[in-house]
């Protein structure tokens, strides 16, 4: 019987000491593009989670004996990033504790680009509120089978809870508000470039 190894966790204040103190580090944000254009930790490269093949992304590494700390917006998505590193044979992947947002609350230094969307689980958040209200309101006033929409809704938040795969976000992910990029200098595998505020 096998068990699911946890990934390595560093804090944000612990990640921020090591890029202070130490080389530079391989920060690996598996975001949307959008997320990412909108902010991220400086010197992040983008692969986005749809688009990451683990084994060809660690034939590029400069220094494959680094750990590579993966980012994303709160931990969902890195931790399935750094399975498929794992499926790859790679086992030094450390996660970003809280993500994007933990780092940001935390006040550690971020890049802005001009882009602002909503991340990724705010919007299944209001898609998933919409649909429930709307279905309620339907069966409510129209025809009692509209209770299907919520029903339909719930049980995907209760299969996204348990497993960790929530199939309206790879949805959302692919959406073109989300694939855009205008950020100047950044684009997928390349490293951010700092723009001043």
């Amino acid at each position: 019987m096998s068990t699911t190894q946890l990934p390595a966790v560093v804090s944000p204040a612990e990640l921020n000491h090591r890029l202070a103190a130490g080389p530079a580090a391989d920060l690996l944000d598996v975001r949307t593009p959008a997320e990412f254009a909108a902010v991220h930790l400086p010197g992040a490269r983008l692969v986005p989670l749809d688009a990451l093949d683990a084994a060809a992304y660690l034939t590029q590494r400069a220094a494959p004996e680094r750990p590579l700390y993966v980012i994303c917006q709160s931990g969902g998505r890195a931790r399935q990033a750094i399975e498929k590193f794992r499926r790859a044979g790679f086992d030094h992947c450390v996660l970003l504790e809280g993500g994007t947002q933990a780092w940001f609350d935390a006040g550690f230094p971020v890049e802005r680009g001009p882009g602002r969307v909503l991340p990724l689980m705010q919007q299944v958040q209001i898609t998933v509120g919409f649909i429930s209200a709307a279905g309620a309101l339907l069966a409510l006033t129209i025809n009692p089978y509209f209770a299907i929409l919520p029903l339909v809704t719930g049980c995907g938040l209760i299969f996204a809870g348990t497993t960790g795969i929530c199939g309206l976000a790879m949805l959302l992910a692919k959406m073109p508000w989300n694939q855009s990029v205008q950020y100047a200098g950044t684009s997928c595998c390349q490293p951010a470039t700092p723009r001043t505020p």
